[in-house]
């Protein structure tokens, strides 16, 4: 593998916004997509996020291709939805942007836990990671079902051996956190400013 796991998802983030500084939505959901080889190298620990963010990312996906020219912009979708009334079901794309976002959160942030705290096993670092970013949005169904799958996490030696390839493994992962967080953060402002950022799962 050239380059580290990371390498594809750190140049698909230099096309993610318009010349004008929007955000754009097949490259946002590309990005998305590039994350999701990650994921996969944790195995079963990961399999629920996996399966929740490879959901919400077809949602928007089927979405921006029915009208390519109409949600070009990532959030043309959310408005159409507000102007709509539908923008809270559960199955809207403003409810999969939402959720997409904060499972990016929680891998942001596992991922700069690992990089902050070398001594760390890799279930203190899921965990942490969790109670940071997803804890407070699940309810205790959802809850208990990640705190489970947590404890499969893979042994921390092999999991950065094995998402290392070639390349500078933490310089990667640090860019990778440095770059997609403002993002992150983008995507939580406009769905905040819309008051459709407090949505939580059952």
């Amino acid at each position: 593998m050239e380059g580290t796991v990371f390498t594809p998802c750190l140049e698909g983030m230099t096309s993610v916004k318009s010349n004008e500084g929007e955000m754009l939505t097949k490259p946002f959901l590309d990005v998305c997509k590039l994350v999701l080889p990650v994921i996969d190298k944790f195995g079963a620990a990961m399999a629920l996020v996996k399966s929740d963010v490879g959901g919400n990312i077809s949602r928007l996906e089927s979405k921006y291709s029915s009208s390519p020219s109409e949600f070009n912009l990532l959030y043309s979708m959310v408005k159409a939805e507000i102007e709509a009334k539908t923008a809270k079901a559960s199955s809207s794309c403003t409810n999969g942007l939402l959720w997409l976002t904060r499972a990016m959160d929680f891998l942001v942030e596992l991922f700069r836990n690992l990089l902050e705290h070398p001594d760390w096993t890799m279930s203190q670092v899921c965990t942490d990671s969790y109670g940071k970013t997803l804890k407070k949005w699940h309810g205790w169904l959802a809850s208990s079902s990640f705190t489970v799958a947590m404890k499969l996490a893979p042994d921390r030696k092999k999991f950065m051996e094995v998402i290392g390839g070639t390349g500078d493994l933490k310089a990667d992962m640090e860019k990778f956190c440095t770059t997609f967080s403002p993002l992150l953060e983008e995507n939580h402002k406009f769905l905040a400013s819309v008051g459709m950022d407090n949505l939580k799962a059952s």
